[in-house]
């Protein structure tokens, strides 16, 4: 499963050169939305199954219900012909 997911090298930071590599990739975006004790558990479990490193998410941030957190990950896909 994770070899069809690219290293993240930032490329939201460069203006698109119109590359073949940019236009094969998909940019997929997770989120994770709950109590913080959930959302850490959910990342854990995620990095026991082989998704994502816990490093690959982003800190905690406020959801829009105070009472929750969420947590984004992105992910660049290559796309299948």
């Amino acid at each position: 499963m994770s070899q069809e997911f690219l290293p993240d090298d930032n490329k939201f930071d460069r203006p698109n050169d119109g590359s073949a590599a940019e236009s094969e990739q998909d940019v997929v975006c997770v989120t994770v939305t709950g109590s913080p004790k959930g959302v850490r558990e959910t990342i854990l479990t995620l990095y026991r199954l082989g998704f994502a490193q816990v490093g690959d998410w982003s800190p905690l941030q406020r959801a829009a219900n105070p009472k929750q957190v969420m947590s984004v990950l992105i992910r660049r896909r290559k796309r299948k012909a």
